[in-house]
């Protein structure tokens, strides 16, 4: 998801996406342990997301 389409969730809505975010990124290093992981880029992309959606969280909190 973009940032602008985030900034349009209402707060539980990002929670869930904050959750599952979280999920994909733990699955991708119990993978990594494995050695079955194929996109190491998930490592970033999911550590990106998850500080966008916590960053989105905190400005709609201050907001009110």
């Amino acid at each position: 998801m973009k940032i602008t389409e985030l900034r349009n969730l209402k707060a539980d809505e990002l929670l869930k996406e904050l959750e599952a975010s979280q999920k994909t990124l733990f699955e991708a290093r119990f993978k990594k342990s494995l050695n079955q992981l194929e996109n190491t880029a998930v490592f970033r992309t999911q550590r990106h997301k998850i500080a966008q959606i916590k960053t989105i969280l905190r400005e709609q909190e201050r907001a009110n």
